[in-house]
């Protein structure tokens, strides 16, 4: 039998807030859609599944009855899964349209970003800035957030896009908001971020705090490296639509699901063995289920 250590969390992020089913059919826009995607990434292996809800239109939304309606759908249909709900709801939504879909809906874990930033698409062959934006995340967010999630027993996945997002987190962690285990997201490839170099990726595991969790995503082709360098270096993964709408030979992939498979056979091929999701939350100091 496995130690916590040597198990290996997969993690789906289905949708996010800006893949379209003209990029994938596979995408899921409504509640339904959401829950037999996510069902099919459990019995591809996945613990948890990363979620933006969509409305049927596919644009992200933060209303909440939407986004419960989402939620709920997942647990009804695979209540043994964990959700996680992400925070950033869609361009120009206030940190109060943010926050209050979690305080209402208090899933097992949410994403809580880190630092402010540029998050834009720009084509990576030519240079050319096809949408330009900033992603507001000051260090009230970042405390008040932290703050709301922990008292209301959610679980902050701690997104970090460059490891400023590690540093200002452990300045807002000594008013003692977080607690143990503190677990890290690593995003790679985001215009406004960093692209996937191994030597970072070490980096920012060692600036880790004691006993803190890591995974990683990374977007387009950054994907699977990042993901296989965390599994080797002893922490999670998270693929996904949200992050890559194709799986390593180039092809569209069929559902994230096709994408957890992949993973699946990266863990085995380097001796990892994929957590249920209990154990996922044991690990990552889940109390809900």
């Amino acid at each position: 039998m496995a130690n916590d250590r040597q198990r290996v969390i997969i993690c789906a992020a289905l949708a996010g807030a800006a893949t379209m089913k003209n990029q994938n059919p596979a995408v899921p826009y409504t509640p339904e859609e959401f829950a037999e995607e996510a069902a099919r990434c459990l019995d591809a292996g996945a613990a948890m599944v990363h979620v933006h809800a969509r409305g049927d239109d596919g644009m992200p939304t933060h209303e909440i009855d939407r986004i419960r309606a989402t939620h709920d759908a997942i647990k009804d249909r695979t209540p043994e899964l964990i959700v996680n709900l992400s925070s950033a709801v869609g361009l120009g939504k206030t940190p109060v349209q943010r926050l209050a879909q979690i305080m209402a809906i208090r899933p097992a874990m949410a994403s809580l970003n880190t630092n402010t930033m540029n998050f834009s698409f720009i084509d990576r062959t030519t240079g050319e800035i096809i949408f330009d934006n900033v992603f507001e995340n000051t260090f009230t967010m970042l405390q008040d957030f932290g703050r709301a999630m922990e008292q209301q027993g959610v679980k902050p996945e701690i997104e970090c896009y460059d490891i400023g997002g590690i540093d200002n987190t452990l300045l807002i962690a000594r008013q003692g908001i977080f607690t143990d285990p503190m677990n890290f997201n690593f995003v790679w490839g985001v215009a406004g971020g960093q692209r996937f170099r191994p030597e970072a990726f070490i980096t920012m595991v060692n600036a880790l705090p004691r006993g803190a969790n890591f995974t990683a995503c990374g977007v387009g082709l950054d994907q699977f490296p990042a993901v296989t360098m965390s599994c080797l270096m002893g922490g999670h993964m998270r693929v996904g639509l949200e992050d890559n709408i194709r799986v390593p030979n180039g092809e569209l992939a069929k559902g994230s699901y096709e994408q957890v498979l992949w993973a699946v056979r990266i863990a085995e091929s380097l001796g990892r063995e994929v957590a249920t999701p209990d154990e996922a939350r044991a690990i990552m100091g889940i109390t809900q289920k």
